[in-house]
């Protein structure tokens, strides 16, 4: 291929690429029915998705309706806005089933309170004016957890991943498919869990396997412990949780690592966030887990959590969210600060047979 060749190329993927990351819509494809559907067909070919007929006009009135509360909240003088993503056609039920479904709250009110633990980050003083583990290169890149209530797996994992790069120097990928099939009771795979009880399970089981050895199906499967084998695992030596409803504390656990957090993610504004400072109406009905990977401030002085997701890139900041911190409100925003932990880590890996640069 000659240089002209080769140019055009990367620009028509450069293109490409632009397309995906972002779906516009103005004032003028509300005016009509007419000019919804049209609207509709171009969303629909944006996310290459496909229905039958008579699926298709059922979502067209659920795709209206949430046109119309993008469209509204983007008007408002709030901190973050909205967009059309591929979850446009879905009812705000069924995307919460499907992707806030961890169910936090629940398995907390079967299984009691957390249990004692201390703070060894309690500790910290001096904390730094912000934080981004991302730059530091103890953050893989946004995974997508697709209709499986498994973000208590994903929250785990971006945890272990980053204590692991912080104390080996090497950042792995980590199977989240492992806890789904083989960390059964209490939690449940695909019907949700919690994080601490994932953290149990990889200290008990000797560690956690790559997501290359053993990736991701987005389905509950028979646990395959013949894939933890031979291959190479990393190992924690346990958790500890940070102090309930106390965001300093949080921020001392932050400054140190990435922190496994649950938020109450279920409604409408999350659903389509697309950029900013979160603070919209949520509750703490904890019902999905996620990972505080830093924080910041704004220009004008808003206080944020730089959250990593499971939604894949294309929803939110490249799937990242950025959520008000240091609120006046019980919880935090949305509940963040109810129920964070982290892993702790002195043990070395187990490597077997194997080695990590080949996962690379």
């Amino acid at each position: 291929m000659n240089l002209g060749k080769f140019i055009l190329v990367a620009l028509a993927l450069a293109l490409v690429l632009v397309l995906v990351e972002s779906f516009e819509f103005q004032e003028k494809d509300l005016a009509s029915e007419e000019s919804m559907w049209d609207l509709y067909e171009r969303w629909r070919s944006h996310h290459t998705i496909s229905h039958d007929l008579g699926e298709k006009r059922k979502r067209f009135n659920v795709f209206k309706g949430n046109v119309k509360h993008v469209h509204k909240v983007n008007q408002m003088s709030k901190p973050y806005k909205l967009k059309l993503n591929k979850f446009a056609d879905m009812t705000n039920h069924e995307f919460a089933s499907s992707y806030a479904g961890s169910k936090v709250s629940h398995y907390r009110s079967l299984h009691g309170s957390r249990r004692a633990t201390g703070f060894t980050h309690g500790m910290t003083d001096d904390l730094p004016a912000s934080v981004d583990w991302r730059k530091s290169g103890a953050v893989t890149g946004v995974k997508d957890q697709g209709k499986c209530g498994s973000c208590w797996a994903f929250s785990t994992v971006v945890a272990v991943e980053g204590i692991n790069q912080i104390k080996t120097k090497q950042l792995v990928s980590l199977s989240e498919q492992e806890l789904v099939d083989c960390n059964r009771d209490p939690n449940e795979g695909c019907e949700g869990g919690l994080m601490e009880k994932a953290f149990e399970f990889i200290k008990k089981n000797c560690g956690i396997t790559t997501e290359q050895n053993y990736p991701y199906r987005a389905s509950d499967n028979p646990c395959d412990s013949s894939k933890m084998m031979n291959s190479p695992l990393v190992q924690i030596d346990g958790y500890e949780n940070v102090p309930e409803n106390d965001e300093n504390a949080l921020m001392k656990a932050v400054a140190n690592q990435p922190v496994s957090v649950a938020l109450d993610a279920g409604g409408k504004d999350f659903q389509f966030y697309a950029e900013g400072v979160m603070n919209g109406d949520c509750g703490t009905e904890l019902n999905h887990g996620v990972a505080v990977v830093g924080y910041g401030e704004t220009q004008d002085g808003t206080k944020y959590w730089i959250v990593k997701n499971s939604w894949g890139v294309e929803w939110g900041e490249k799937g990242y969210l950025r959520i008000q911190r240091g609120v006046d409100k019980e919880g935090g925003m949305c509940g963040i600060a109810l129920e964070p932990s982290y892993p702790m880590k002195s043990s070395p890996n187990n490597t077997r047979r194997s080695s990590f640069k080949d996962e690379f």
